[in-house]
């Protein structure tokens, strides 16, 4: 069960399992309305946020058993977490079709989350998700060690955003610390900042 490095081939797998972990996210759950619908949005979103921002800078994990990704960590080395914009622009139209009639709203939340972002150097965990069957697995907590293990040798700090009030505690046990309970523009659910200092 330890954490790997993710491969273009694991994208498929990895994105299913993101979106199945985060079917019932309060932030997700907010831009998502329809619970029909959800997971299929999401498995987009992830599986555009996987091939196109998180794979060119192998800031991708993975983690399951018998080699399957169950469990997946989106991470973004110092200076790398804003997505450049001919990305952003080759990717509007699957964005769109993805989020639909959402996507203002979606891109309102996110963008006032995005103001908040530390300008200090640092690792960013975009997304960190297990799917709900193997929850409880440690999957999630190997996938963490493995990154921060190595944020540590660096002396680099890492930074997250929880949009679950519930995971608040998990990450404080991996040295994370809440900085900020952000409120989101109209009735969207908070998120919570959360910063980690190198040991």
């Amino acid at each position: 069960m330890d954490a790997r490095a993710a491969r273009r081939a694991d994208v498929p797998a990895l994105a299913a399992a993101l979106g199945r972990a985060f079917d019932d996210d309060p932030v997700w759950s907010w831009i998502f309305p329809e619970a029909a619908s959800r997971v299929t949005r999401l498995t987009a979103v992830f599986t555009l946020m996987a091939r196109h921002v998180h794979l060119r800078h192998e800031g991708m994990e993975v983690a399951g058993r018998d080699a399957v990704a169950e469990a997946a960590a989106l991470w973004d080395p110092p200076g790398a977490w804003r997505i450049p914009l001919t990305i952003q622009l080759r990717q509007a139209v699957p964005m769109l079709r993805a989020f639909g009639t959402r996507l203002p709203a979606a891109l309102k939340a996110l963008g006032a989350i995005e103001k908040h972002h530390p300008a200090e150097p640092h690792w960013y965990l975009a997304v960190l998700g297990t799917d709900p069957a193997a929850q409880g697995t440690g999957l999630g907590g190997a996938l963490l060690r493995s990154r921060l293990d190595r944020t540590d040798a660096a002396g680099l700090p890492a930074y997250l955003e929880s949009s679950k009030p519930e995971n608040v505690p998990y990450y404080e046990r991996f040295g994370f610390r809440v900085t900020q309970e952000l409120a989101l523009p109209g009735d969207a659910p908070p998120v919570w900042l959360m910063w980690r200092d190198p040991d």
